[in-house]
């Protein structure tokens, strides 16, 4: 089953005063906008041009999956609370929108959420342009519509403040990390053509538990290449199920290794999907360190393993491979599969250190991000990647599909 989020809101200049509302369909699972939708609607009150956009986004999801489960997220706390059924409805003119509200989906497939105005500004800069366009005599076109690229760009201009100074060391980057670098500088002049077309989406998934994997063991892809045990097993279902109840994966491709093999088999048979191989997903090579635990590198090897936590370019004793390896291996297998999965959603399963490294590219970060970065087994993320280059992190070390 699909999930959707539904931001809405309303307007009104004079309160009641000309009148509009916008509202935004989302993708739960990758961020990605399905559809957006406003309109002028004359003199109205804030309140019924915040019911009314409820209403809109419902229906608008509704036509994408009639089957999902939706969670409206809105700043009206009135429109909240009333929906969610804690406050009673009094005003002639709200009863008849609540009950078209209620009556687009079933009760149980839908959850109301309060959110602050200034998590809401998508839907806030549909109205306004309904608004807008009702002023000049015409109706709201989502040709016309800048909401989405103003979104991308305030996205784009946080990560430029965000993006760290470079080291006086000069740490070693890859040529993924320049492009992405560059994008990110480029995106606050512009986020380029208004329809780039659909992203390629992964959906990052590590894979489950192994024997290894409490203990907090080094494994790579120069071990003993350990299967699931019980606990991963079970894990990878809960994220099989979860996939599938979201309804948005059309390709699942895999590490070669025994446990992403065994995770991504799980999975796809909850999908109804076969498993693609791709060995550029495979985990980092830890050398002599297959297999240790961080103390037992610590007191073995301390001066290897104090040069592989400074420098990208250190490998592991033994000969195993270094992040800057592993970094340029990543590159240029995201870009083989974006060519090959664009404007599709391609789940991906695979290891820690390829993940992170996904994030890092897409995020413009220094190599030593990797050790500030948490990724549980059987976590999910998930990137997009635009047609003009760009990268939109959606979602990083996502466990909830894992609790009861």
């Amino acid at each position: 089953m699909r999930e959707f989020i539904i931001e809405a809101d309303g307007g009104s200049r004079g309160n009641p005063g000309p009148a509009g509302y916008g509202a935004v369909v989302i993708d739960a699972a990758t961020g990605q906008t399905l559809a957006e939708v406003a309109e002028y609607i004359g003199v109205a009150t804030n309140n019924v041009a915040e019911y009314r956009g409820l209403v809109a986004g419902l229906r608008a999801a509704h036509e994408l999956d009639p089957a999902a489960t939706v969670h409206v997220r809105m700043d009206s706390k009135l429109v909240i609370e009333q929906m969610s059924g804690r406050w009673k409805i009094k005003h002639p003119d709200m009863k008849p929108l609540a009950f078209e509200a209620a009556r687009v989906f079933p009760a149980p497939q839908v959850t109301y959420e309060w959110i602050p105005r200034e998590q809401n500004k998508h839907a806030d800069r549909l109205a306004n342009e309904a608004m807008d366009a009702g002023k000049r005599g015409e109706q709201w076109s989502a040709a016309s519509s800048t909401a989405e690229l103003e979104a991308a760009d305030a996205r784009a201009a946080r990560a430029a403040k965000a993006a760290p100074e470079p080291t006086a060391g000069g740490a070693v980057k890859a040529e993924a990390d320049v492009r992405a670098a560059q994008s990110v500088a480029s995106a606050g002049t512009g986020w380029g053509p208004a329809d780039m077309g659909a992203p390629a989406t992964f959906v990052l998934l590590r894979h489950g538990e192994t024997p290894l994997t409490p203990q907090k063991r080094f494994s790579g892809s120069g071990g003993t290449d350990p299967s699931l045990s019980d606990v991963g097993r079970e894990q990878a279902e809960r994220a099989g199920a979860a996939l599938a109840r979201r309804g948005t994966i059309q390709a699942v491709v895999a590490s070669p290794l025994t446990r992403t093999r065994e995770t991504a088999g799980i999975v796809a048979a909850h999908l109804g999907l076969d498993v693609s191989i791709d060995d550029g997903l495979r985990e980092t090579d830890f050398g002599a360190w297959e297999g240790l635990t961080f103390g037992e590198v610590r007191e073995r090897h301390p001066d290897d393993l104090t040069a592989w936590l400074t420098d990208p370019e250190a490998r592991p004793t033994g000969g195993g491979e270094s992040f800057a390896a592993t970094a340029t291996r990543i590159a240029a297998t995201r870009d083989k599969l974006v060519a090959a999965y664009a404007g599709r959603t391609v789940l991906l399963v695979t290891h820690v250190t390829p993940i992170k490294t996904f994030v890092r590219l897409a995020l413009g970060a220094p190599p030593e991000s990797l050790f500030r970065m948490e990724l549980s087994a059987a976590s999910l993320s998930a990137i997009a990647y635009y047609a003009d280059g760009n990268a939109s992190v959606r979602l990083v070390n996502d466990t909830s599909h894992l609790r009861d």
